[in-house]
C-alpha cells in the first residue's frame, strides 16, 4: 500500500509540474545562474542510488561556462529526471558521464551512459507524456513516464531545445542546450 501510495504522489506531483510548464501564464524564476553550480548538487543527490548499483558518476564542466538566465529550480529538475533514468536503466557497474560545455550562444549539457538504450522505433516518442520504452521495467522501478516530458517542456520553456542520440544495448546520450544569458 505504502508503495502504490509513494507512487501515485509522483505521479501527481509530476502532473503539477507538467500542467505548470505548459500554462500560459507560467512564471520562471530567472537568474543569472553559473550551471555547473546547479548541476553538482542533483549529481550529489543521486550519488547513493549510482552508488548502491555500484555505478559512477563523471562530472566534467568545461572551463569557461557562460552564464545562463535560468531557474535553477528548474533546471535541477531537469537534470535529477536525466541522471535518474540513466541509472535506473544503466546495469550494475556501469557509468554515467555529465558534461557541461559552452558552445556559440549558450550552453549544452549531456547526460550519458552506458545502458540498456532505446530501440530507434520508440526514439521519437519518448517525450510524450506517459511513453515508455519498457512497460514492465517502468512499473517496476516506479516511473511515471513523464520525466522526459517534464524535461522537454522546461528546457523549451527557457528557449532551448533537447535531444536524444541512443543505440540498444550501448547505451543512451540526452543532451540539452540552454541560452546565453
Amino acid at each position: 500500500i505504502q508503495r502504490h501510495s509513494e507512487r501515485m504522489d509522483k505521479i501527481v506531483s509530476d502532473l503539477l509540474l507538467l500542467s505548470e510548464m505548459e500554462s500560459a501564464d507560467r512564471v520562471l524564476q530567472k537568474e543569472s545562474l553559473i550551471l555547473p553550480e546547479v548541476i553538482q548538487p542533483a549529481v550529489d543527490s543521486l550519488q547513493p542510488m549510482a552508488d548502491g548499483k555500484g555505478q559512477t558518476i563523471h562530472f566534467h564542466p568545461s572551463e569557461g561556462i557562460p552564464p545562463v538566465r535560468a531557474d535553477s529550480q528548474k533546471i535541477h529538475q531537469v537534470m535529477i529526471n536525466l541522471l535518474n533514468n540513466a541509472i535506473s536503466c544503466t546495469p550494475e557497474g556501469g557509468s554515467i558521464t555529465v558534461e557541461v560545455r559552452p558552445i556559440q550562444k549558450g550552453v549544452e549539457i549531456t547526460v550519458a551512459d552506458n545502458g540498456i538504450g532505446i530501440p530507434p522505433e520508440d526514439l521519437s516518442r519518448i517525450f510524450e507524456r506517459f511513453y515508455r520504452v519498457d512497460k514492465g521495467r517502468s512499473r517496476e522501478l516506479g516511473g511515471t513516464g513523464l520525466g522526459l516530458s517534464i524535461v522537454k517542456h522546461i528546457v523549451e520553456a527557457h528557449g532551448g531545445h533537447v535531444r536524444v542520440e541512443s543505440k540498444p544495448g550501448k547505451g543512451s546520450r540526452f543532451t540539452f542546450f540552454l541560452p546565453q544569458a
